[in-house]
């Protein structure tokens, strides 16, 4: 498995296990979870998202569980987590609205809730989930530098960023922004050509891309507006002798920006095949023939 260095200090493996929907899983216990994150460690994945909402929080918690039972598997793992959705439910079910909170105080008590609930003594990079209009970047910037020189978090990045945003609280930060977690599939394609993934690549960062296969809304037989690109994924895939979801996760590792992938799944067959995509080759005219099939139209 390949690795990549976001920033001095801090490597994640080209593909992330995503835990948004651990919570979903009819199996939750530790030793469950423990088989999760070791299918993805025989393939080199060593780095677990996370976020304090996911599971209407209870995610971080499921995998603090299976932490405790077995320590040993802490230091093998990158841990990301992220923070500032406030939603009116689990911890915060008396919340009236479903609001962001990137004031230093409420970082600061979701970071501790979120090394408590995981069993650590580290968050290896936090990030800010979803920009604030309200956010105050002097406050927010000099909250995560404090926690980082505190070494309860080891990095920070930021997540659904624009580039105002980005320059906005980097401006005000003495730590660089590590990464920015953005929507990037063949169903989500604006990225490529809306200014997203080309700031980051200006500035040498490595994006993140959540729900890669379109939170599996690609694969939905019943959905003819996706009719030719499945057939274009599924041809590519019988000439490689591989899968659809591979392909067009090797989609994204083709590009430039050096994209890092975050999959998410609860069962352990698909955990087992996440690196397959490694082996997949897309050259240039494979990449824009699938890009053609994304967006309904030759290129102009």
């Amino acid at each position: 498995m390949q690795r990549v260095k976001l920033v001095s200090g801090l490597e994640l493996s080209r593909i992330v296990y995503g835990m948004w929907r651990v919570g979903d899983d009819t199996d939750t216990s530790a030793a469950h979870v423990q088989m999760k994150i070791e299918a993805c460690l025989e393939q080199g994945i060593t780095t677990i998202d996370q976020a304090d909402i996911y599971g209407e929080y209870t995610a971080e918690t499921i995998l603090g569980s299976s932490l405790k039972a077995a320590p040993h598997l802490r230091d093998k793992l990158e841990i990301v987590t992220k923070c500032d959705i406030v939603a009116p439910c689990g911890r915060y079910s008396d919340a009236r609205v479903k609001y962001y909170d990137t004031s230093a105080s409420h970082i600061k008590k979701s970071v501790e809730i979120s090394l408590q609930e995981m069993h650590t003594d580290r968050i290896d990079l936090l990030l800010i989930h979803r920009p604030d209009p309200l956010m105050d970047h002097n406050d927010t910037g000099r909250a995560l530098d404090d926690l980082v020189q505190s070494g309860k978090v080891m990095h920070v990045g930021v997540s659904n960023f624009k580039r105002d945003d980005w320059e906005l609280l980097q401006s005000a930060m003495n730590t660089r922004l590590a990464t920015n977690q953005i929507e990037l599939s063949v169903m989500a394609t604006e990225g490529f050509v809306n200014g997203d993934v080309a700031f980051l690549q200006k500035h040498a960062v490595q994006p993140m891309a959540w729900s890669p296969l379109g939170g599996g809304a690609l694969f939905d037989a019943a959905n003819q507006e996706t009719a030719e690109l499945r057939a274009t994924l599924a041809r590519i895939a019988d000439e490689q002798n591989t899968t659809t979801d591979s392909v067009a996760v090797a989609w994204l590792l083709a590009h430039p920006a050096s994209i890092i992938p975050v999959m998410g799944t609860n069962n352990i067959g698909r955990i087992e095949k996440l690196s397959d995509a490694m082996n997949v080759d897309i050259d240039r005219q494979t990449w824009f023939e699938i890009y053609t099939a994304a967006n309904g139209a030759e290129v102009p």
